[in-house]
C-alpha cells in the first residue's frame, strides 16, 4: 500500500474537442442571429418605398443641367421635369402668352401653380421650369417639341414646348396650355424650393 497522500484535485484527461466545437457554434450562431434580429429593427429607421410614394420630398441636383437641357426626377410617382431654359426660350413666352388659354395661371392656382409660380415664367427662378410632366386632360405624358419651327402636328409658327401625343395639346415652354385644345389646365408646378443654387426640393416648400 503507497504511503502518498491522494491528491483532491481532479485528474486531467484529454480536452473534449468535439464539445469545444459544439459550444463555439452554439456561441457563434447566437451572435449571428442577435445581428439578424437587428437589422429589421434599425430599417424601420429608413423611409420606405411606400412613405416616398406618398408624397416625400426629392433632392434634385441641378448643378450638371445646362441651358437648354432637361431633367426628370419622380415624386409621388409622377415624372416631375425640370428644364434651364435659355435666355431665347424664355422670350418665346411673350410670344406665346396670347395663344395660350390661361397665361396668368388663374384657373385651379391652389392645385396646379403655387403662389410664387403665377407669373409669365411660372418659376421661382426664371431660367429653370418645374412642372409635372401630366396631361392635364387624360393623364398622358407629352413629348418634348423644344425646337421651335413648323413640325407634323405643329402649327408653322411654333415656339417650342410639349406635344400630348394622345389626343394633341400642345403646352409652351412654361407648361401653359394652347387654347382650343383638349387639356383643360396647365401643367402642375409641384411644391419646391431651393435648398441651394445647385440643389432643389420637390414636393416642399417655404409653406410647409
Amino acid at each position: 500500500m503507497s504511503d502518498s497522500p491522494a491528491s483532491d484535485s481532479p485528474v486531467e484527461g484529454p480536452v473534449d474537442q468535439s464539445r469545444r466545437t459544439w459550444v463555439a457554434i452554439t456561441c457563434g450562431a447566437g451572435a449571428i442571429g442577435g445581428v439578424a434580429a437587428a437589422v429589421p429593427f434599425v430599417s424601420t429607421f429608413m423611409p420606405s418605398e411606400r412613405a416616398k410614394a406618398a408624397g416625400a420630398a426629392v433632392e434634385a441636383d441641378i448643378s450638371a443641367l445646362k441651358p437648354g437641357e432637361k431633367m426628370t426626377v419622380e415624386w409621388r410617382g409622377k415624372p416631375v421635369w425640370i428644364i434651364r431654359r435659355t435666355k431665347e426660350q424664355l422670350e418665346t413666352l411673350r410670344k406665346t402668352e396670347s395663344q395660350v388659354a390661361d397665361p396668368k395661371s388663374l384657373r385651379n392656382p391652389a392645385e396646379l401653380t403655387p403662389a410664387y409660380a403665377r407669373n409669365e415664367y411660372r418659376s421661382i427662378k426664371p431660367e429653370f421650369m418645374v412642372a409635372v410632366g401630366i396631361c392635364s386632360h387624360l393623364g398622358c405624358s407629352p413629348v418634348d417639341k423644344l425646337t421651335p419651327g413648323a413640325q407634323p402636328s405643329l402649327p408653322d409658327d411654333w415656339q417650342g414646348g410639349f406635344l400630348c401625343p394622345c389626343h394633341g395639346s400642345t403646352f409652351d415652354l412654361a407648361g401653359r396650355v394652347f387654347k382650343n385644345k383638349p387639356a383643360p389646365d396647365n401643367l402642375e408646378v409641384p411644391p419646391h424650393k431651393y435648398l441651394s443654387d445647385t440643389t432643389l426640393l420637390i414636393g416642399e416648400d417655404n409653406k410647409a
